[in-house]
Parts: C-alpha cells; structure tokens; sequence
C-alpha cells in the first residue's frame, strides 16, 4: 500500500499578524513555522494504514527551503521518504497552479492512496485536496474523521450536521482529513525518530523534472490575487451593569440598553 500525504507548512497558529506595506501580504519574520496541523492528521492516518496493512509513506510538500523542516518532522514521525517540490515562489502563481504541480509529482510516484489535510490553518480555502484530485481525474473523499482501508477499498467517516455520514471509493482515492487532535492524536517525533529522518531519502525536484512549463508558473497567471488585506476593525467595549444596582434593577437597565440602545429586543 502506496501513500503519498501532501504536506503544507504554515506559520503557528499563535503568531502575531501583521500586514506589510504593501498592504497585501503579511509580515513573516519572526513566524514560527510548524506543519499545517490538518496535514498532520493525514501523516497520523496514512502511518496507522501502513502498520496495518505494509507498504510506504511518502511525504510531497513544495515551496521554499525552509519547508524542508516540517518534511524532517514528518519523516522522523515515522513516513519513510520525501518529494520536495523546491520552488520557492511557487504558492504566489496560485492554488490551481500549486495543484497542478502537486498532480504532476503524484502520477510520477503511482500512489494507491493520496492523503491531505481538508483545510490549511493559513488562508484556510480548502480547495486543494478537490483542485489536486481534479487534476488527478480521482475520487475525492472529504473531511474524513475515520478511515478504513482493506486494500482495495477506502470508507471514512466525515461529520454532517446532526450526525455522520459514511463513504466508500475503490482505489485510487484522494481522501483529506478534518476533525481535531483529539480525534487523530497525531503521535510526535521520537529522538529515535529523528536521528533516523536525517537519513531519510528526501529528493528535490524543479518544476522543469516534473515536466511543466515555467512560462506556465508565474504570479500572473494566478487566476485568483490578493487585492488587499485589512486588520478587522476593533470591538467597542462591553458594557457592565452595576451601578450599585440590585438584581432587579440590573435586569430592568439591562433590558433597557438591549431596546434602546442595542436595539435587538
């Protein structure tokens, strides 16, 4: 059993934001960069499969070097190797174009199994598990909170408003994957584990070994651009009730402001 899981790498999810001057794009030094948590339940799921049923994790990520990082993490978690996709501006030609070159890596490598986070803590769009199926021409299985596999058959689980819905697809298949940590308890990278990763065959590739056009790859030809970026605009202050009121009065001045003022009764 073949797996690929398309890693991403993204700031933590507790760094400070800010924008730059030019207003589209934000400041990233300082960022304290981890795998997108998402894609961390894909590598927990893809290495449960393997020590279920045999086979190979291959871990596929893209962008600059320093993305080679999280690719480390994830190989001392226990993934076997590694295709880097070493374009550093990559993600500025845009999410159809980073799905394409995610596709063109993939048919190279023939997986059973491509897995991926459902959503990226970054910009959180959730198109690139569908946008890299698409390209793939494979089934997509989305948000899976289970899965299953017997080798020849994937069923997941994903949640639905009131309840869960169950799925099935013949292999091959794109699955990503939702939840929380607490469903999928992504385990850490041992000191084993990590002196093993420096090991580890992780193989970079150009656009140009994929065989894509670079004319192809450039920002202006993203179908989708950032305009601008604004900080959202700041809360006005709470109101509390006190005023050496009692509890009945302070239900009465409270039903006042929510009429009056609030104007929501």
């Amino acid at each position: 059993m073949n797996i690929v899981v398309i890693l991403k790498q993204t700031p933590d999810t507790e760094s400070v934001i800010r924008i730059s001057g030019d207003g589209k794009s934000v400041v990233t030094d300082g960022f304290k960069w981890i795998i997108n948590p998402y894609d961390e339940f894909a590598v927990e799921a893809a290495l449960k499969i393997k020590e279920k049923h045999g086979g190979k994790v291959t871990i596929l990520s893209y962008g600059p070097q320093r993305v080679v990082e999280a690719v480390r993490t994830a190989l001392a978690m226990g993934a076997d190797d590694a295709v880097f996709i070493d374009e550093e501006h990559l993600e500025s030609c845009g999410r159809i174009k980073v799905a394409q070159a995610v596709a063109a890596a993939i048919r190279e490598m023939n997986p059973d199994l491509v897995f991926c986070g459902s959503r990226a803590v970054d910009m959180d769009m959730a198109q690139r598990g569908p946008m890299v199926a698409e390209f793939l021409g494979w089934p997509h299985l989305a948000m899976a909170t289970s899965i299953e596999c017997d080798g020849k058959k994937v069923s997941i689980q994903r949640p639905i408003e009131g309840g869960k819905v169950t799925q099935e697809s013949t292999l091959p298949v794109l699955v990503t994957f939702g939840g929380s940590h607490a469903v999928w308890n992504p385990r850490y990278a041992s000191l084993p584990g990590i002196m093993k990763a420096k090991k580890k065959p992780l193989q970079s590739k150009k656009l140009a070994d994929l065989g894509l056009d670079l004319a192809e790859f450039t920002p202006e030809k993203a179908k989708v651009r950032v305009v601008s970026l604004e900080m959202p605009p700041e809360r006005k202050p709470g109101i509390v009730i006190d005023g050496g009121l009692d509890t009945e009065g302070k239900a009465r001045e409270l039903v006042r402001l929510l009429h009056e003022e609030a104007k929501v009764i």
